[in-house]
């Protein structure tokens, strides 16, 4: 036990430089409304090229190389949520030597202006995004949300105690007990933020209050922390060779992952694949690689399987999207292979798909 404390304090010690061939600058141009990170990684450009472009299309509908301005959507509010979104501020965080995790900060448009902090997540030595999901057992998943909703419940329930103690309550206070009493607490690993430390994983999870009740909201977002001691009986294969800074990797799930390949065997693709929900369902965006034009996706991944829908236009007259293609395929390792079916001619053409 001793052996192994020893080697995970070396392996934490040593983490952030051996990241020293990872560099982070600002994307050009920059602006004041636009600070937003991009990578350089010498070690492996590679890798440099996919966590970019995840973060581009991702975050800013853009995809690197195409015409125009980087901050152009997310700036005009012309992304497909239609909400403007500005970029103020990026830090890369101190991990495990396999680990990048980057917080980014900002402020988006919704009912109400607001602000925001995100976290993204990736695998140095693959360059996948890192599901959090995939860091723990299948059987581990609900104990998991359950140790993380027990956490957030009892701050929840200590700030209560606290409020309740209050002789004489304004009704201010009054107020605050009815949104602390009426909180959501149950947040799983599906969807939830979440960002690793040099010794510890951190989830975030969403305040109590909507944005007509935050003025009144003194606890905010929940941080919740574990130690990697903590959770270590719970880590997949994939976490422990992740977090002990081994190079072995392990298969993960599909979603979060950009694929590239061929629609007919003679069209150059390339797919990112949003996160795959707790229904099975899920959002892609892919271009052909000649023209960077995205196209969205929506559909089920099931055993395996990919159902997917790429809608055409919306009918106003029949008050739904119609198909252009659908699509069929299976995931094959880590390649997909399956048919894209044009919805007017019914012609198939082949799709093929291996993980970039």
């Amino acid at each position: 036990m001793k052996q192994a404390v020893l080697f995970f304090m070396l392996v934490s010690g040593l983490s952030f430089s051996q990241q020293k061939n990872l560099k982070i600058s600002d994307l050009q141009p920059k602006t004041k409304d636009f600070v937003f990170p991009v990578i350089s990684y010498s070690d492996n450009s590679r890798i440099e090229k996919k966590i970019n472009l995840f973060l581009q299309v991702s975050e800013l509908e853009y995809i690197p190389g195409s015409e125009g301005n980087p901050s152009k959507k997310v700036n005009a509010g012309a992304t497909s949520y239609a909400n403007y979104v500005y970029f103020y501020d990026w830090k890369k965080l101190e991990t495990p030597k396999n680990i990048l995790s980057i917080s980014i900060d900002g402020e988006a448009s919704g009912a109400y202006p607001e602000e925001f902090s995100d976290w993204k997540n990736f695998d140095l030595r693959t360059g996948n995004y890192i599901n959090a999901e995939d860091l723990f057992q299948e059987g581990a998943v609900k104990t998991i949300n359950g140790l993380i909703q027990k956490k957030i419940k009892k701050r929840v329930d200590n700030f209560l105690v606290k409020l309740k103690s209050q002789k004489n309550a304004s009704e201010e206070v009054q107020e605050q007990i009815g949104l602390y009493e009426g909180c959501f607490i149950d947040y799983t690993l599906n969807g939830i933020r979440y960002f690793f430390g040099k010794d510890k994983l951190t989830f975030v999870a969403g305040r109590c209050s909507n944005h007509a009740m935050r003025a009144l909201d003194d606890l905010g977002s929940h941080e919740i922390e574990f130690s990697y001691k903590e959770l270590e009986k719970y880590w997949s294969p994939y976490a422990k060779n992740l977090i002990s800074g081994s190079e072995k990797t392990d298969r993960t799930s599909p979603g979060n992952k950009l694929y590239k390949g061929k629609i007919d065997g003679k069209y150059p693709i390339t797919v990112l694949f949003n996160e795959i929900n707790e229904d099975d369902s899920f959002s892609a965006t892919y271009w052909y690689d000649k023209n960077k034009k995205q196209i969205n996706w929506r559909g089920e991944f099931v055993h395996g399987h990919f159902s997917i829908t790429e809608d055409d236009y919306h009918s106003e007259e029949l008050k739904q999207w119609i198909p252009r293609a659908l699509v069929e395929a299976d995931l094959k390792g880590n390649k997909i292979i399956g048919t894209w079916q044009d919805a007017k001619t019914k012609k198939y053409l082949t799709l093929e798909l291996e993980e970039l």
